[in-house]
Order: C-alpha cells, then sequence, then structure tokens
C-alpha cells in the first residue's frame, strides 16, 4: 500500500490547491511547513536574516509532521518534504547541514513525489511568497534536483485543473 504522496516543485504552482482538495475528498494531509513558518512571527526575518535557521526550522517542522503520520493507517499527502530543505540550501549556495542530510536519508517517504511544475498562468506573489516568475522556476529545478539526489523518482503533475490533478493522485494510490 502506498503510505506517502509528496507534492514539491514551484513556489505558486497548485500545490496548496491540490493538497486543499486532497483534504476535502477525505485524505489525510500534511501542510507546508515553510509557508506556516513565513506566517508565524519573525519566520520573514528568519528566512532573510539567517537562511540556515530558517532551514534548521524546517527540518524540525518536516520530523514533526512525518513523526505525526508515522502510525497513519492510510495515504498522506505532503506537501513538500525533507529534500526540499537541501533545494532552498542549494538555491541560496549553501552547505547542508549534516543533520538535514541524515534526515534525507534516514526518514523515507514511502510513495510518488509529485512535482507541480512552475506555471505561468497561476503563479501570484503574496506576503509568503515572494519570488519572481524566474525564481520560481530556480526553485523547481532546485528542489526536484534535490529529491532526484536522495533516490526517489519525481512524476510530473499536468498542467491541469486541480480536479484532474487530484485524479492523477488517485490512481497512484
Amino acid at each position: 500500500m502506498v503510505r506517502h504522496l509528496v507534492l514539491t516543485g514551484a513556489p505558486g504552482a497548485g500545490k496548496t490547491t491540490l493538497l486543499e482538495a486532497a483534504a476535502d475528498a477525505g485524505w489525510a494531509t500534511s501542510p507546508e511547513v515553510a509557508r506556516q513558518l513565513l506566517r508565524a512571527p519573525g519566520g520573514m526575518a528568519l528566512r532573510a536574516e539567517d537562511p540556515e535557521g530558517f532551514a534548521e526550522a524546517m527540518l524540525a517542522a518536516h520530523r514533526r509532521e512525518f513523526e505525526r503520520f508515522a502510525e497513519h493507517p492510510g495515504p498522506v499527502v505532503f506537501d513538500r518534504g525533507f529534500p526540499d530543505v537541501v533545494g532552498f540550501l542549494d538555491l541560496a549556495g549553501l552547505s547542508i547541514p549534516r543533520a538535514v542530510d541524515e534526515a534525507c536519508r534516514a526518514l523515507r517517504y514511502e510513495g510518488r513525489v509529485w512535482r507541480a511544475p512552475a506555471w505561468r498562468a497561476i503563479y501570484r506573489q503574496d506576503n509568503e511568497r515572494i519570488q519572481d516568475f524566474a525564481e520560481a522556476v530556480a526553485s523547481d529545478g532546485a528542489v526536484t534536483a534535490a529529491w532526484r539526489r536522495y533516490g526517489y523518482a519525481v512524476s510530473d503533475l499536468p498542467l491541469a485543473p486541480v480536479a484532474e490533478r487530484l485524479a492523477v493522485l488517485r490512481a497512484a494510490l
């Protein structure tokens, strides 16, 4: 049985909308931890002034989410995961801390990793999504490469309405 489905890819490519549709369909879901951190007091400043500290906070939050669903009997859809932290650090030109590398190697997602490619037609900046479209494309490349570096097969979601994307996830189960 598939235990995990992971959404990764470009910022603003519809991952959160798809996660919400999965939750509405009754699936267990884990939200994007980076967005939660950015919304917290001081989160935007932490990302800007201490990217290593922001990466550590993302690692801790991903670990909490991973452990929260460790005994969950059915599939869980995660909005991003441990290798996304590596992609963030790679994009910033920073080294990968041992704890991040170890988490990527030891705490394995058991299921398909789905990439939401950069999609100009739906891309919008907001209070937490501060990248322009070119930066979103670069982020997509970095996180996708990180997932592959840790041995995951990454499949692309279609540039399609959320119902079609949800059907792709359903078929993967």
